[in-house]
């Protein structure tokens, strides 16, 4: 497996820029230009796009997903929830292309996007609960337990990280082995099963983005019902 992080692909102000940091930038491009062509229509009298309906069906589909898991208001949790899905999902789409190095390949991606989720965890606890509300969810059902349920913070969005870094390299790796072996039989099939299996992690990862970020909210919502 090749470490896109030591591989530069040009320099930029006396700065070497790797291709893990090139393909994050060619993925975000490809999003805002999605969003741009698939919006910009959208406050006018012209029928939708085909793009534009697309995008909307994607939408709705994640603030669905979202709002099943949290049983809670989706739009709260989908900026962050629904961006790492499409980056994750573009960068796997876009491994069709010879030349792309996947950034979700790499373990300093991974960890970033979970850095984010350890990041948000006590942001929307404290919004939806307050400060007492969202401590109080270390302490239960016993204080003794203050150390695991911090600890337990740190370790499930650890393991998100690698969990998303190993299944994508060892795909990457299989894929690979498969095609030296069987080379005019299996690159369409590895390539179509490639795709599929990246968009099953991409799910994966945001399902349990979900479930961290929204696991002080219940307890806000029982607490206006016994008022």
């Amino acid at each position: 497996m090749e470490n896109y992080d030591a591989q530069i692909a040009f320099t930029l102000f006396g700065y070497g820029i790797n291709w893990t940091i090139v393909s994050t930038w060619i993925v975000m491009a490809v999003l805002v230009l999605l969003a741009f062509f698939a919006g910009k229509n959208i406050n006018t009298n012209k029928k939708p796009s085909r793009l534009q309906t697309a995008m909307e069906a994607i939408v709705l589909c994640m603030r669905n997903q979202v709002r099943e898991m949290s049983n809670d208001e989706p739009l709260k949790y989908l900026p962050l929830v629904g961006t790492q899905f499409l980056f994750i999902a573009t960068a796997n789409i876009l491994s069709i292309l010879p030349w792309f190095k996947i950034p979700v390949s790499s373990l300093s991606t991974t960890a970033a996007m979970a850095f984010m989720v350890l990041m948000a965890i006590p942001f929307y606890g404290i919004k939806n609960a307050g400060v007492k509300g969202y401590l109080k969810k270390y302490t239960e059902p016993t204080i003794l337990l203050l150390p695991m349920n911090v600890l337990s913070d740190f370790t499930s969005t650890l393991a998100m990280a690698i969990r998303l870094f190993g299944n994508m390299c060892s795909g990457v790796i299989i894929g690979s082995i498969l095609m030296l072996l069987v080379p005019f039989i299996l690159p369409l099939p590895m390539t179509i099963l490639g795709l599929f299996s990246g968009l099953i992690q991409a799910y994966i990862f945001a399902v349990l983005t979900i479930i961290f970020v929204s696991s002080v909210s219940p307890v806000k919502k029982e607490t206006k019902e016994e008022k």
